[in-house]
């Protein structure tokens, strides 16, 4: 009775914090559905012209673009080197394969005023400001960790004996990797790249330092939308970032829904 009491409590607590950290951001909601022309709440009637501004501006459609390709190619780079990590740290599983873990971890650690500064310092004599590669490189840094962390996770239920079992069989390491290991962290591997992109569409500050012109991400005009005016567009944008970001974890929910029945 005791243990069904407090299990219905920190039920009812854990959703009382969700509600509290998830009600600022859906204020956004109605502020975009304003007819006025700064941000407001509508009260007599709404109106869709910023989502169709949003959806029709050069502008904005170009953000929406340049930060999809951006995130999925920091995805695919973070997803690959965070997994590859954290399979070789499980392999060594020794006090240095833990020190090497605890600095790859460093960029979540790092306040990203700080990251957002040493990657100026270090890609204005490579020539990256202000370029694709240049953000690219630096979402894959500030990501990877993510998929480090959900990958390690998913090894620590792992079975070694099937990797020794495909390895006495004759396989080679990347069969077994292939065939075996990856396919048993398959869950890991898709919250790591959920994370990843989701860390990646909604960076702004290391994006502020090496983005000027050529690249403008869509929270970097958000920034600039709400520094320069209070055009509601901004709003809508916000509420657009929240709906990609729930799909992103309604696929990866669905995906290892489908996955569970066949382990």
């Amino acid at each position: 009775m005791k243990t069904g009491l407090a299990a219905r409590f920190n039920s009812g607590l854990a959703w009382l914090l969700l509600v509290l950290l998830v009600a600022p951001a859906l204020v956004a909601i109605p502020v975009s559905l304003t007819p006025r022309r700064f941000l407001s709440f509508p009260t007599d009637e709404l109106s869709l012209q910023y989502y169709r501004k949003l959806f029709t501006s050069p502008e904005w459609l170009s953000s929406f673009g340049q930060s999809a390709v951006i995130g999925l190619s920091s995805t695919l780079l973070a997803t690959t080197i965070g997994t590859l990590c954290a399979i070789g740290l499980w392999r060594v599983s020794s006090r240095a394969g833990e020190v090497m873990r605890a600095i790859l971890l460093l960029p979540l650690v790092i306040p990203p005023i700080i990251a957002a500064m040493a990657f100026y310092r270090l890609f204005v004599p490579l020539g990256l400001i202000d370029s694709y590669i240049g953000l690219i490189l630096a979402h894959t840094v500030l990501s990877a960790p993510l998929v480090l962390i959900t990958v390690s996770a998913s090894l620590a239920g792992f079975d070694p004996r099937l990797e020794q079992a495909s390895r006495n069989l004759g396989a080679s390491n990347w069969t077994t990797m292939r065939r075996v290991i990856l396919p048993g962290i398959k869950p890991g591997v898709m919250a790591g790249a959920v994370f990843a992109f989701i860390a990646s569409w909604d960076e702004i500050v290391v994006t502020l330092f090496l983005s000027k012109f050529s690249v403008y991400t869509l929270p970097r005009r958000m920034w600039n939308g709400i520094r320069e005016n209070t055009d509601p567009t901004v709003a809508a944008a916000a509420v657009v970032l929240m709906v990609v970001t729930l799909v992103a974890f309604s696929i990866w929910a669905l995906a290892v829904r489908r996955q569970r029945p066949t382990e």
